[in-house]
């Protein structure tokens, strides 16, 4: 090997950075994805009713989560500066207010999730989904202050390099989650069958269950001990606490507006019966769990380039981007490829409903086509994270997921002149693969601005 291959800056150094952090983070974030998973599974197994329910409730649910969890990831391009900066001293009092703003944000989004009514009412959910619905969303609720002081500790594992504890956090909740939701939706523990509402209970118990893991971990493991996390403890600190906030809410918005573009279409689809919308519940899970390799590999592209820009080292951060968009791109390509040859016994494992199954089958062949310029916006979003670049960003996300997905979706859907003979789902697929590629181009174009200005700094 050369010198130059072997330099910081060489393509092979730097993909295998990206891989050596993004794999834990990629099996971390499928066994977070095979709970819900899990649910779909049972519950699709117990009542199609209850698996519009769920379809309906988790919407509504990983919606509220991915907006306040959004604005907690400004944790990590912060952490990760200090990091790359070598401001150690700096490192413990920005986690210490990261986990403050969690138990701040928990309050709005408990209150949004125990009372639903507004989100359910635009959707005209009928009366029977709504109430399974609503039990959900109400025992999913206890643990989302856990949900967000979790999150807080991932975003700072990954800024500092330690992704393969939350691997294992995960094994854990993974674990625990499944057989008990199992249980409580069939009444195997002294219980009637709770149906939905067990899933509901399930996710809060682990959510604390992987608070409780994270906790203990980051007081007692040594290797914490130079950034002093729980030495010198402060309260909450107005301006720190701004400061996230300023990074934080465009991050969190970004995220809700993108993840909402698609988990908020069972509402609005709910009129057009509970197959269809189980039918959408079954792909969005399948697209959920391809989106998690693009991700993983944007976290790790983040926090390299966080910690590269942090250091002011332009060079390093330029070639993580490069080097991070070509695997990615190349990866969730072959994967979008391999799900199509296997879209039918992947369907099949997830309902035993005829007309269920055929609408996933008609609605897979969209998320196929959209992992490649998926892949190439996440991986751009996330490098201009790394930059602490969110305003614009968000902004982006607005007109390309909300303006052409979910708008554009439900104009697709329900009033496109080749849907005259009747309404279908897969309008909001469609705009879906549109949106996707709007903003592949438009965060390609804004990250190339980002890397320019940064190679000729103004005098």
């Amino acid at each position: 090997m050369s010198a130059s291959d072997s330099s910081p800056t060489s393509p092979s150094t730097i993909a295998r950075q990206l891989l050596h952090h993004a794999w834990p983070v990629l099996v971390a974030q499928i066994l977070s994805m095979s709970m819900m998973i899990a649910d779909t599974v049972i519950v699709g197994r117990y009542s199609t009713v209850d698996l519009a329910a769920i379809a309906v409730g988790s919407g509504v649910y990983i919606s509220i989560v991915m907006l306040v969890v959004g604005v907690l990831q400004a944790v990590a391009p912060t952490v990760a500066h200090h990091f790359g900066a070598g401001r150690t001293d700096r490192i413990g009092p920005a986690l210490q207010q990261g986990f403050w703003l969690a138990l701040m944000l928990a309050v709005p989004g408990i209150v949004l999730m125990v009372f639903p009514g507004f989100l359910l009412e635009l959707s005209s959910v009928p009366a029977d989904v709504e109430a399974k619905t609503r039990e959900y969303l109400l025992a999913t609720a206890a643990g989302l202050p856990a949900v967000l002081l979790y999150r807080t500790f991932y975003a700072f594992n990954n800024a500092v390099g330690k992704p393969r504890v939350l691997m294992a956090i995960s094994f854990i909740t993974t674990a625990t989650h499944a057989p008990l939701a199992w249980a409580l939706v069939y009444g195997h523990l002294w219980l009637p069958p709770l149906g939905v509402l067990g899933c509901g209970i399930s996710t809060a118990i682990v959510n604390w269950l992987a608070f409780t893991c994270g906790a203990t971990y980051l007081a007692r493991n040594p290797g914490y001990r130079p950034y002093r996390l729980f030495s010198h403890w402060r309260g909450p600190q107005a301006g720190e606490i701004l400061g996230l906030l300023r990074l934080g809410v465009p991050m969190g918005l970004s995220t809700f507006i993108e993840v909402s573009s698609f988990t908020l279409i069972a509402l609005f689809a709910a009129r057009l019966g509970a197959e269809s919308v189980a039918g959408h519940r079954v792909v969005a899970n399948i697209a959920a769990l391809i989106y998690m390799l693009p991700l993983a590999m944007s976290i790790a592209v983040l926090v390299l380039v966080g910690q590269a820009a942090g250091a002011r080292d332009w060079a390093r951060a330029r070639m993580t981007i490069r080097v991070g968009m070509i695997v990615t791109a190349g990866l969730a390509s072959l994967i979008g490829i391999a799900l199509w040859l296997a879209r039918e016994p992947v369907i099949a494992l997830f309902s035993e409903d005829v007309a269920v199954r055929a609408v996933g089958l008609m609605l897979l062949i969209f998320v196929c086509l959209y992992q490649l310029f998926d892949s190439v916006q996440t991986v751009a979003a996330h490098a201009l994270r790394g930059y602490k670049v969110t305003f614009v960003p968000m902004l982006m996300h607005a007109v390309c997921f909300w303006g052409v997905g979910l708008a554009g979706g439900y104009w697709a859907s329900f009033h496109a002149p080749w849907r005259t003979a009747g309404p279908h789902v897969a309008g909001f697929w469609e705009a879906g693969v549109m949106s996707t590629t709007i903003a592949a181009v438009l965060f390609g174009w804004l990250l190339r601005v980002v890397m320019r200005r940064q190679d000729d700094p103004p005098a």
